[in-house]
Order: C-alpha cells, then sequence, then structure tokens
C-alpha cells in the first residue's frame, strides 16, 4: 500500500453532519494553495521542514534515496506549475530523455539515455514502459493527460526485473491521486493564446466508515500552430475530455482495495510532416478538414487488493485496459511536389485496436523493512489489430496480432555490513506471439499468418555503500530485453518478417546525498549502455515497401542534478546529462540511405539541461485579500543539436526554451499568467531525410502566453 494510503479507518468522527459545513468553509479558508511547484516543506522559525520523497520504483514504497539506480521524480505541484499537461510533455523537459513526435496522439517514440528503437516497429515495439498505478501500457500512449497525477517517475536503465519486457531503456511510474478521509478537491480553468483553454476539477473525500472515493475531470484543447494554406485556418483543433474515477476501501486491518475507472479521448490531433525550412508561420497544403476525424481513446479499469500479513505484503493488480485509434495521416502537395514532381495529397488511413488483459500478483517486504524483497507472478494477453487503407493507390492491409506473456520474478536488497547493501534480481518470461494479415492491392488479396516463441531472463545486481547517514554510493550491472514481434506497418507479406528481439547491458556507477536538513539533494551517475539488434524502420519512397531492420548501438554518459531550498520562500533546481549515443554495426536498408557504423542515435542531443527558480513571498494586505502571497516559477530548458536521423545526414538545432508561472494567492484561490516558450525559440519536435532536394519535420509551438485560477480545498 503506498505511503499515502493510512489505515486508519475512514469511519467519519461524532457529529460529522453537524460538523461538515464547518469543516469544508475551514478547509477552504486554509492556507492550503493551488499547488504551483515542487517545494514540498512547511517553514517553521529557523528551519526549513521538508517531506521525504518516497517513490514505487520497485513495487513497494521506498526513499528516493535508497533507489539503487538513477531516477528523476515529478511531482503533481510542477506538473500543474509547468504546464505539463501530457506525460509527453513531461517527459520531453527531462534531461536524459529523448521524446521524437509527429504531434499525433499514437506518435511518440521514447529513448532514455540514447537507449530505444531508432524507428518504431509496431506498437508492441516500446523501449520504455509505461505503468499506471501499477498496470502495464504502451508508451504509444504517452499523449495522455497529466490528470489528477500525484507524481511521475523516471526511472533510467534497463527495468525488465520488476517491470518485465520493453523497459530496456527504462520504465516511467505515474501515480493518481488516491481518495482520501478528508473533503478534498479543486478547480482549475486556463485560458490562452491559439485557443488554448483547459477547465479541470476534482472532488473526493469519505463516502461511509471504510470506503472513500474520488473523481476527476479534464476539458482542454487549443488551434493547432501550423495553419491549411488553403483556407489561411489552423489546420487541426484538438479537444481532450479526460475522467477518472476512484474509489478505496480500507477495512481498518490490514487490507486495503483500490478500484479505478478511467477514459481519456483524444481528437483531431494528426501526425505531420512538412518540408523544410519552415516558414515564419508554418502551413499545409491539405483540404480542409482531413484530419477532423482523427480521434484516440484510452480506457482503464484496475482492481488493486493489498493484504498485510505479519512480515509481509500480498498484492494483486487486475487490470483490462483498451485503446481505439484512427487517424489520417500523410504527405500534403508541397511534399508530393517535392517527391515526385506532380502536387497531389498522399493519404493513409490507420485504424487500431487494442484489448489487453493484466494480473499481477506478487509477496513483498513491509515498508521499511531492514531486508527489502519483493516475488510475484505476472500474466498478459493482448489481442491487436493494426489496418491500414491507401486512398491514393487503393491498398489495404489488415492485419491482427495476439501477444501472451507469463513471468516469474524477485528482487531482494539484503545489508551485507552496516554499511553494505547488495541488492540482485532475476526475472524469467515467456512470450508466445501470432500475426494474420491479408493484402489487398489492385484487386488481388494475399494472405500471411506466422507466430513466433520466446522465453528469455532479465536481471541486475547491485551494490550500494553508504558513505555518510546522508550520502549514499551506488554500482549496478543489469540485463534487459525488448522482444521480438512483428511489423505493424508491413505493405505486404515479404515486408512482415519478425524483427529480431534487442538485448541490453548497462552499467551504472552514481551517488546520492541529501543534507542532514534536507534542504540540498544532490545526485550524479555514470553509465554505458550496449544494444544488440535494437529496430530501425526500413523504408523505400518509390516503391513504399516497409520492412524490419536491426542494429547494434551504444550509449554512454553522466547526468547529475541538484535541489536547494535555500530558504523558506526560494528553491533552485538543476538537471544536467551528457550522453553520446552511437549506431555501432552497419545497417543497410533503411529509408534515406544506409546506416554506418559510428552514426550517432537520432534525436540525441550531447548536452542537455533544466533549470528553475521558484519563489515565493507574503505580501501585505492589499484589497482586502487575506494573507496574500506572491507565487513565482521560471524554468529554463537548454539542449544542444541533434541528429535529425540514423544516418546523420543533418543536425535539428539547439534551443534554449524559458517557460514562466507568476501567480497571486489568497485562502485557497489563486490567480496567475503563464507564459510558454517566452524566447520564441524555434525548435523541432523531429527531423526526416528523403533525398537531398527533400528535408521534412514539424516545429514546436511558439511563444504564447495566457491567464488562470485555481481554487482548491
Amino acid at each position: 500500500m503506498p505511503a499515502h494510503w493510512s489505515l486508519t479507518p475512514l469511519r467519519r468522527p461524532e457529529g460529522w453532519r453537524a460538523n461538515v459545513l464547518t469543516q469544508t468553509l475551514a478547509l477552504a479558508l486554509s492556507s492550503q494553495m493551488c499547488p504551483a511547484f515542487a517545494v514540498d516543506y512547511q517553514p517553521r522559525p529557523g528551519a526549513i521542514e521538508l517531506t521525504p520523497l518516497t517513490v514505487s520504483a520497485r513495487l513497494n514504497q521506498e526513499s528516493a534515496q535508497d533507489i539503487p539506480f538513477g531516477l528523476s521524480v515529478i511531482d503533481g505541484a510542477t506538473l500543474d506549475a509547468r504546464r505539463l499537461r501530457t506525460l509527453e510533455e513531461a517527459l520531453r523537459g527531462t534531461p536524459g530523455v529523448d521524446v521524437n513526435s509527429w504531434g499525433g496522439a499514437n506518435d511518440a517514440n521514447v529513448r532514455i539515455r540514447g537507449v530505444g528503437s531508432l524507428n518504431q516497429m509496431s506498437m508492441d515495439d516500446g523501449s520504455v514502459l509505461l505503468n499506471v498505478d501499477g498496470v502495464p501500457m504502451s508508451m504509444r500512449n504517452a499523449a495522455m493527460a497529466t490528470l489528477d497525477v500525484q507524481q511521475v517517475e523516471v526511472l533510467k536503465g534497463p527495468q525488465g526485473t520488476l517491470l518485465g519486457r520493453n523497459s530496456e531503456a527504462g520504465a516511467i511510474n505515474v501515480t493518481t491521486r488516491k481518495p482520501t478521509r478528508e473533503v478534498q478537491g479543486y478547480v482549475r480553468a486556463e485560458g490562452g493564446q491559439q485557443g488554448q483553454f483547459m477547465t479541470e476539477g476534482a472532488l473526493g473525500g469519505p463516502l461511509t466508515e471504510t470506503l472513500a472515493g474520488r473523481l476527476a475531470l479534464r476539458r482542454s484543447g487549443f488551434d493547432n500552430w501550423v495553419d491549411d494554406q488553403q483556407d489561411g485556418q489552423p489546420l487541426t483543433s484538438p479537444r481532450d475530455l479526460a475522467l477518472r474515477g476512484s474509489l478505496l476501501w480500507d477495512n481498518d486491518a490490514g487490507s486495503t482495495g483500490l478500484l479505478v475507472a478511467e477514459r481519456q479521448r483524444a481528437e483531431q490531433h494528426a501526425g505531420l510532416e512538412m518540408l523544410r525550412p519552415f516558414a515564419s508561420q508554418p502551413s499545409l497544403d491539405y483540404t480542409p478538414g482531413v484530419f477532423d476525424g482523427n480521434r484516440k481513446t484510452n480506457e482503464r479499469y484496475s482492481l488493486e487488493l493489498n493484504r498485510d500479513l505479519a512480515q509481509s505484503r500480498l498484492t494483486s493488480i487486475s487490470a483490462y485496459t483498451r485503446t481505439d485509434f484512427n487517424a489520417v495521416k500523410g504527405y500534403d502537395r508541397n511534399i508530393t511536389r517535392a517527391l515526385y514532381g506532380s502536387p497531389f495529397e498522399y493519404l493513409i488511413e490507420d485504424a487500431a485496436r487494442e484489448q489487453v488483459w493484466s494480473q499481477d500478483l506478487r509477496l513483498g517486504s513491509l515498508a521499511g523493512a531492514e531486508v527489502f524483497w519483493v516475488g510475484g507472478f505476472n500474466l498478459s494477453r493482448s489481442e491487436r489489430s493494426f489496418d491500414s487503407d491507401n486512398f491514393t493507390n487503393g491498398a489495404r492491409q489488415r492485419r491482427d496480432f495476439s501477444s501472451n506473456s507469463h513471468a516469474a520474478y524477485g528482487e531482494v536488497t539484503y545489508p551485507l555490513a552496516e554499511d553494505w547493501k547488495l541488492t540482485t534480481g532475476l526475472r524469467h518470461t515467456w512470450d508466445r506471439k501470432t500475426y494474420d494479415a491479408d493484402y489487398s492491392s489492385t484487386g488481388s488479396v494475399a494472405h500471411d499468418s506466422r507466430q513466433l516463441q520466446d522465453h528469455y531472463s532479465t536481471g541486475r545486481v547491485a551494490l550500494a555503500y553508504a558513505l555518510t547517514p546522508q550520502s549514499n554510493l551506488y554500482a549496478v550491472l543489469a540485463r534487459g530485453y525488448k522482444s521480438a514481434g512483428f511489423n505493424d506497418y508491413a505493405t505486404s507479406a515479404k515486408d512482415s518478417e519478425p524483427y529480431k528481439a534487442a538485448k541490453v547491458n548497462s552499467a551504472e556507477l552514481g551517488f546520492k546525498h541529501a543534507s542532514e536538513d534536507g534542504a540540498l539533494s544532490l545526485e550524479g551517475a555514470l553509465f554505458i549502455t550496449r544494444v544488440r539488434d535494437d529496430h530501425l524502420l526500413g523504408y523505400d519512397f518509390n516503391t513504399l515497401a516497409v520492412s524490419a531492420v536491426n542494429a547494434d548501438t551504444r550509449s554512454q554518459g553522466a547526468e547529475l542534478s541538484s535541489t536547494w531550498h535555500v530558504n523558506d520562500q526560494l528553491t533552485l533546481g538543476s538537471a544536467m546529462s551528457y550522453t553520446h549515443a552511437r549506431v555501432t554495426s552497419a545497417a543497410p536498408g533503411v529509408s534515406g540511405g544506409d546506416v554506418a557504423a559510428g552514426s550517432r542515435v537520432p534525436d540525441v542531443p550531447l548536452w542537455s539541461g533544466n533549470f528553475s527558480l521558484a519563489w515565493t513571498r507574503d505580501l501585505p494586505d492589499w484589497l482586502g485579500l487575506p494573507a496574500p502571497r506572491l507565487n513565482t516559477l521560471f524554468n529554463y530548458r537548454l539542449q544542444k543539436n541533434r541528429p535529425a536521423d540514423a544516418q546523420n545526414h543533418y543536425d535539428l538545432k539547439g534551443y534554449a526554451k524559458l517557460d514562466a508561472h507568476l501567480g497571486l494567492e489568497s485562502a485557497g484561490s489563486e490567480v496567475y499568467l503563464w507564459g510558454d516558450n517566452l524566447l520564441d525559440a524555434r525548435y523541432d519536435l523531429y527531423g526526416s531525410y528523403s533525398t537531398d532536394q527533400v528535408l521534412t519535420g514539424l516545429p514546436g509551438r511558439g511563444r504564447s502566453v495566457g491567464l488562470g485560477y485555481c481554487y482548491s480545498f
């Protein structure tokens, strides 16, 4: 059970009916404000009292200081203040994490420390695992809303030991806010340039003596910063709706249950590609409304049960997730003119459906136990389709996939001596995948059917040394694995050969330090990772044939991050990452030309950094406002040049992005101004290469500002 779930019973106090109005008013008039930045402390005279940071990186609540590998944590307050409205936006601002995205709801390719598919082969070909409240999901859902999220943990290095396949580069743990025994909630509204808007709210509290509930809702949208050349209007106006309900049951006898139902819907998001260089006002030549039918729906239903035993905790998580996706993509008239000499719309519609059933059953140590241990079994089944219709040449592909995975795992951290701890873990996984497809072209239909089986072991061993009570040193060796599979984008039976599994070996040396009063934290790591047979997508622009290609890679680098609570008003944060990632084997047959050994891994900059300043100041009474306070946050994101493609034809320029939040708080309310990309940095979401004359990509949004209001109780 997470630390934020108290085992205190949910029974209401005597006289609660008479006092509920008084309690609600007291909460509304209290000094609790809408969270604005990651400073979770309460000042007292002469000292700063900080709340210890806990994470669930190893399937149990632990101090982040005790985790024997590198990780970054983004709390809900930071997500709100920096307006990181999707998981993709949160990851894009994390040093050491690289996101390649065409702007669609299903297009993100995420790498950590330079490790990951150079091009994703399928929705099943994720290099980073997404874990939401203990439920595994595809990183193709990186565009999901960060609705009512408590914290996001970015786990770096192979995480196959406890979190399973497709976590060769790392994993993302998302923890949503849970019901509480007190009436709590908030409402938030924002509006800004380019049609940006968001309305959001959450309400939770006790329902019975043993049951609490929480409901959260968000509606948001914007006008695309890319225009349609034919009517001069924004190409799309994406709209998002997210809803989550949760029930927490606690019998005050060591048993708890958490039931979660969530649905998110994204409309009119489009994966876009345009000729370079970009105009000052980017635009594409499409028939207006061609992307209006694009949509993606995610659903998640999960039940977590916990039972505390004498020396351990038994946990069961049963889950069902569903994804429905429809999207038109293609080349506009500008690109086809450059590629083929004649302007026309080249359009393909993809439709994907996926259902996943998963069950995790584990037994582990209680929080705070001297010896950490966990062991369990995991079962999952996925049924998925991915269909494509080419509106230009009439070709059609109907593809069906299934995956069955079973695994047994365990990890233990044992104190060898007063200052030394040994961690060792192992997981063995059995996978079985099937694939059936019909390929239609010029009146003929070709059928293809294949299957594969694989079983493999992943694991890690780590040694930690407590240099002082506040400083830990650690070294970890880990082995990861990304299973083989079938290409989603094959256009004929001859292109559907399964791609190989990727195998990962990594080593990391690091340290973690926290000052005695908790005001200063400092972390650093050195790492090297070798990957055999990582994945690239081969594509012929003339024949439109798609194929699977494998290549070896190696990445090495360093990370350093710090947080300094200077006083009860000022907090400084910084994080820097150096990553040198290269392809180490030749890969012929990739779109844009053969990949030579020695090429840099695309989208991975040598240097990136993030620097923040959060400052609050109590103000004198003003306009009758009780206890007004100024609340500011500045975040500066710096990134150096990075290769646009695996052949290193050209680099995407580095950029510096400055965001700001300036708010006035009083009695639970905050009115604030926000600014995104205040320096109007011109940066790329991705880049691509077709020929010497045809370079394509997508620019990020320019400067925008707006106004927001939040009230919490």
